[in-house]
């Protein structure tokens, strides 16, 4: 079925109209600065004993324990930093507590440009040792942009990791021999599980395909099901629910235009491509994204948290039992800060990174 752009956008403004409710404050919600000084920080891990592992963009890994942000923590690779590349996502081993292992995701250099990569390796006080890099995606590419990298562990123990179109490269997230505007799912040691949909291909890590540039992934806490949310161009941004071979369909369909207003396709739906679970259209520039699943918060139990960049806040999602969304909140936007990062602790409180030179890891509690 193809759908028109004026049909599709007229018809999501009317279920907007019935389903979002936006709240542009953060009653009920405290607000602690945790830390600052952080330069552009993109990703964030909180480790078993509650300190947290953060990602600065500029190629800086710091531990926050104890309330103190430490020095840079020693050993992580050569990190591109140019435009949006840098050291960006990272997540915990589930058997953190045993072998302190982390992957990292990172814009690498090297012979025809940088590309997203994924290390594993220990942390050891505030140095990581046994460092390896246990995927790289190809093709390299001389240009700083669209890089995806963030990176989850299912409850199968499967590490997926988000590939974005790298901005010049569009039509090859639809090529399913490259890792472009892919999401891959590998073995915790790099290797590639033998039920990969395409390991006869060229690109046997590649699980889903036709992403324009998912920054925010997350698993879902009760089906176990990897959960993204991706840039689209202007307007269009999605969340989806990844599922095996499945194809998102860009550039090929797409509710957003290009930048200069014009067409990127002149259809929203194709047979054999997913449909989104939801989107933005004007664009909120998503990134980071959990669910909620605590105390603390009890009322938002089961609701997805995304940041927004370009309208600087903490979105909360309500979804019905089929996972429709049936409403939506904005919260902390007269704060004027752009939220990159969200995660829920360990105790049941929210944790927020704002992407700024001046960074800050933020902490939600309620009032």
């Amino acid at each position: 079925m193809k759908t028109s752009k004026w049909l599709a956008a007229t018809s999501f403004a009317l279920f907007s109209t019935a389903v979002l409710a936006h709240n542009h404050g953060g009653a009920g919600v405290k607000v602690n600065e945790l830390a600052e000084g952080l330069v552009h920080p993109w990703g964030m891990v909180q480790l078993p004993n509650g300190d947290f592992i953060i990602n600065e963009r500029p190629g800086t890994m710091r531990r926050f324990s104890a309330g103190t942000l430490s020095a840079p923590i020693l050993g992580v690779p050569e990190v591109v930093a140019q435009n949006q590349g840098g050291l960006l996502g990272i997540t915990a081993d589930p058997n953190f507590a045993d072998n302190n292992t982390i992957y990292f995701c990172y814009s690498s250099p090297g012979e025809g440009g940088s590309t997203s990569t994924v290390a594993r390796a220990t942390l050891s006080g505030n140095a990581l040792t046994d460092v390896d890099v246990i995927f790289t995606a190809g093709p390299r590419i001389d240009i700083g942009f669209h890089f995806g990298c963030r990176v989850v562990i299912d409850d199968a123990g499967h590490l997926f990791v988000s590939l974005g179109d790298r901005g010049s490269q569009r039509e090859e997230a639809q090529n399913t021999d490259n890792h472009i505007g892919t999401v891959v799912r590998i073995n915790t040691d790099g290797s590639v599980p033998t039920d990969n949909p395409f390991v006869d291909g060229a690109a046997p890590e590649v699980f889903s395909y036709g992403h324009r540039n998912v920054q925010g992934m997350t698993v879902h806490p009760e089906t176990g099901a990897v959960w993204t949310h991706e840039h689209g161009p202007k307007g269009g941004d999605e969340v989806n629910i990844v599922k095996k071979a499945a194809n998102y369909g860009w550039p090929v369909i797409t509710y957003g235009v290009n930048y200069n207003d014009t067409p990127v396709s002149d259809i929203t739906e194709k047979a054999g491509m997913e449909q989104p679970l939801t989107y933005w259209d004007p664009s909120i520039a998503p990134s980071g994204m959990d669910f909620y699943e605590g105390d603390a918060f009890a009322a938002w139990q089961g609701n997805l948290l995304i940041g927004s960049l370009k309208f600087d806040h903490l979105r909360r999602i309500e979804l019905d039992e089929n996972n429709k969304v049936v409403a939506e909140h904005e919260l902390l936007r007269d704060r004027e800060e752009r939220i990159r990062d969200v995660i829920v602790g360990n105790d049941g409180f929210i944790y927020l990174l704002t992407d700024e030179p001046n960074g800050k890891l933020l902490q939600l509690m309620p009032q």
